[in-house]
């Protein structure tokens, strides 16, 4: 008979990070919410941006592969946390289930670094994204305003600040189960914008092609394949899964299952309505696509506008749900967990701490507008690792299926593609970044594409 699971956390008496921000009280739909939040998000509005470097069959099969492979992945990840908590060790962090399964101690510290980048590169885009939205907003209200991007940038990251002083990951499951519905909302919003706009009479022409040159269309391939990953990516499962009150075995599959739902009606409608309409001309925000600079606005303006909305309130659980692992991260040091998680001891260094990072991940998104660009980046380095390669290897090593067996063969092949995939995307990723450096001053008033 297994041992009896331990959490582990509840044994170290110094451990704050997971006693405050990683309490385990939830239930398999919570879960569901966190997840659906981690994964659909205003990302999906870069989709035809994607597709735009693969066009319509290689994108729509690289969309379908993404989803089996990631379902898949995060399915084998909840098998090995499983399978540890059934041997007595319940692990409730990414970098201790690497260093524990693996038995290397540098991977503890790899897993520390991409998952810094991944929380950072999806807090700059949040608040990148939420401050051109309002900034689109703004200039059809007052076409000829004073406000720059910045500004806007500034003003999500306020609210940022104000909102991340929520103390721990449980606390966000109902703010996580209206960013579910939200998701449908505007994405449901889009769609039609999109439909009317393909079928109005200023529907703008549409262009299907990819890049003449052959060298210039691989590098846009391999940058949109990095980009539908880090748009399926999520990279923090073992902290969303260590929300769940033990024993968690099997609670996370149902939560899986919610999302993915969530994930098979959005991800697609957003793709195939965006990039129907504008082609090889999608924006990396659909929606200024529909509110284009000169012309008027190709669907009415208050489903864009309430489309905004949506998509505001939404990217503000998005920072606050990729924020954790940081929080957690630095109140592991920082708090004392013999006081209580509001004691004027633990609320002072949390306040400062969370500012200070908010403001930090503010002041990246003003200085580099680089939406599209960043999600490729973040994509490659960030979530092919932790979603498409450890998720095999953690499973290989625990369970040990034959070396002939179907699952190992598919898991090392998995492994093999995307690693690939990850490095190309890496390159192409980072060499646009650097030839869209030339269209872009530093605190620009226009995200780069």
């Amino acid at each position: 008979m297994a041992n009896p699971p331990k959490d582990t956390h509840l044994s170290d008496d110094d451990d704050a990070g997971a006693a405050f921000v990683l309490q385990s009280k939830g239930q398999w739909w919570h879960a569901g919410f966190h997840l659906t939040t981690a994964i659909v998000g205003p990302t999906i509005l870069t989709l035809p941006y994607a597709f735009r470097g693969l066009g319509w069959w290689i994108g729509m099969l690289c969309l379908t592969v993404m989803g089996v492979v990631t379902f898949y992945s995060y399915g084998l990840m909840s098998k090995v946390l499983d399978h540890c908590e059934n041997a007595g060790r319940r692990h409730i962090r990414f970098r201790e289930l690497a260093a524990d399964v693996l038995g290397s101690g540098w991977m503890f510290y790899f897993v520390i670094f991409i998952q810094t980048a991944i929380n950072t590169g999806v807090g700059v885009g949040a608040i990148l994204l939420a401050g051109e939205c309002l900034q689109i907003v703004y200039s059809n209200i007052a076409p000829h305003g004073s406000l720059k991007l910045y500004h806007f940038i500034a003003m999500v990251t306020v609210v940022m600040i104000v909102l991340s002083q929520l103390p721990t990951f449980h606390s966000l499951r109902h703010i996580n189960l209206c960013s579910l519905f939200l998701s449908l909302g505007y994405t449901f919003l889009v769609v039609g914008a999109c439909i009317h706009a393909g079928t109005s009479k200023n529907a703008p022409p549409r262009d299907y092609s990819l890049e003449p040159k052959k060298s210039s269309r691989a590098f846009s391939a391999f940058t949109a394949i990095s980009i539908i990953a880090a748009i399926f990516g999520n990279g923090i499962l073992p902290e969303i899964q260590a929300t769940l009150a033990p024993p968690a075995t099997g609670k996370m599959i149902k939560g899986l299952t919610m999302c993915y739902a969530v994930i098979l009606v959005t991800f697609y409608s957003a793709a195939v309505s965006g990039y129907w309409v504008f082609g090889n001309k999608s924006n990396s925000n659909i929606l200024k696509s529909l509110l284009p600079d000169e012309g008027p606005s190709l669907a009415p303006t208050w489903v864009l506008g309430l489309a905004v909305i949506f998509v505001l309130l939404q990217l503000f659980a998005i920072g606050l749900v990729y924020s954790q692992v940081a929080y957690e991260i630095m109140e592991k040091k920082s708090a004392d967990v013999k006081q209580g998680i509001f004691s004027k001891r633990n609320l002072l260094p949390r306040i400062i701490l969370r500012t200070i990072y908010m403001i930090f991940c503010g002041f990246i998104a003003a200085m580099l507008p680089f939406f599209g660009d960043i999600n490729g980046v973040v994509g490659a380095v960030g979530f092919i690792p932790l979603d498409f390669v450890l998720p095999m290897i953690l499973y290989n090593k625990t369970h040990k299926p034959p070396k002939s067996s179907f699952t190992y063969l598919i898991n090392i092949s998995i492994m093999v593609v995307f690693t690939g995939a990850g490095i190309m995307g890496a390159f192409s990723s980072i060499r646009k970044l650097v030839l869209d450096a030339n269209q872009f001053k530093l605190f620009g008033s226009d995200v780069v594409d």
